[in-house]
């Protein structure tokens, strides 16, 4: 009889105890998702960041179940999305989409309103997309050899035109100044389709951009591709070197982007939409569909992910410092 008095007591604790830890939980005791799970893009539509979350948003739906929206929240290049879902609930319902500027901004902008790594739980890396460095036709250069003997000819003197300041293809285009040794003038425009229109129209010699809004113009005569700026060459234009391979060695500027919730989201949930995002961009058509955009499925775990950022991190933030770019 003590024996079964005794069992019946731990079980009753046993209860208890699994009952508090609901009551401290209330996400773990209700199915996930409970309602809408929100996307934030911190970027206008359209752009490649944007093109992967839709995508991926329905698959999720498909997958999981629920509704999984793409949400824009563009400004500050990510800033004021990025912080948004920094400041959400940890309940699994809003994660954030974003881009190369996730681990440049820490260095550029030294008032940002949160912290890449405590504010944040880490999902995964989602996807890369290379740069094209294009030209102007009438420019005389046709390769990155021209290029740099060109600079080095008309020193401060050469144009280079970018989405904007801070932005992937602006650094790409500031450490392929310090890589090559050569001195030319970043023009910052409002987004790619500006810049891209300003190098058409010749009010610019050159632009970095992503594959997917530099590519149809240099398909279509109106740009020159000098070079692709990732380790190896794009798909797309197979014929077009890589810049390490042209004359610059060891150069890498490759976009990428990542999947980020706010801090403290339970390891469970967090593997869980690791394990649906990795099925879902990694279906043969869907990896297809995103290739033809300029995009290359990457997925890494949270651990590669945060050592991923890291270095993404420490890189971006040697080239900013050597170009001394600051954004207020």
């Amino acid at each position: 009889m003590r024996f079964v008095t005794s069992s019946l007591r731990h079980c009753v604790t046993a209860l208890l105890a699994a009952a508090a830890c609901t009551l401290a939980n209330p996400a773990a005791a209700q199915a996930w998702p409970a309602r809408p799970v929100r996307i934030i893009v911190p970027y206008s539509p359209g752009g490649g960041i944007d093109t992967v979350a839709r995508t991926l948003a329905q698959k999720l739906t498909e997958q999981i179940g629920g509704s999984f929206v793409v949400e824009n929240r563009p400004g500050a290049a990510g800033v004021l999305g990025a912080e948004l879902v920094a400041r959400a609930a940890p309940d699994g319902h809003t994660w954030l989409a974003s881009s190369t500027e996730f681990a440049i901004n820490p260095a550029a902008r030294p008032k940002l309103p949160y912290d890449p790594f405590r504010d944040f739980t880490h999902v995964s890396q989602l996807a890369t997309v290379q740069f094209i460095l294009a030209g102007h036709p009438s420019v005389p250069v046709k390769n990155v050899k021209q290029l740099v003997a060109l600079a080095k000819a008309r020193p401060g003197q050469l144009t280079f035109g970018s989405s904007g300041a801070g932005g992937g293809p602006h650094l790409a285009g500031e450490l392929f100044q310090s890589l090559a040794g050569i001195r030319w003038i970043h023009v910052p425009f409002k987004g790619a389709a500006p810049a891209a229109v300003a190098v058409i129209s010749g009010e610019i010699e050159f632009a970095f951009g992503a594959t997917i809004g530099l590519l149809g113009h240099v398909q279509a005569g109106k740009l020159r591709a000098v070079a692709v700026t990732g380790t190896k060459r794009f798909a797309g234009l197979p014929e077009v070197p890589t810049v390490a391979e042209s004359w610059v060695p060891g150069y890498s500027a490759t976009g990428w982007y990542g999947l980020y919730g706010p801090a403290g989201i339970s390891p469970e949930l967090v593997r869980r939409l690791y394990n649906e995002s990795s099925r879902a961009l990694g279906a043969p058509d869907i990896k297809e569909r995103l290739a033809r955009s300029g995009n290359e499925h990457v997925m890494s775990t949270p651990e590669e992910f945060v050592a991923f950022l890291r270095g993404e991190i420490a890189k971006w933030s040697k080239v900013v410092k050597e170009a001394n770019i600051r954004i207020e």
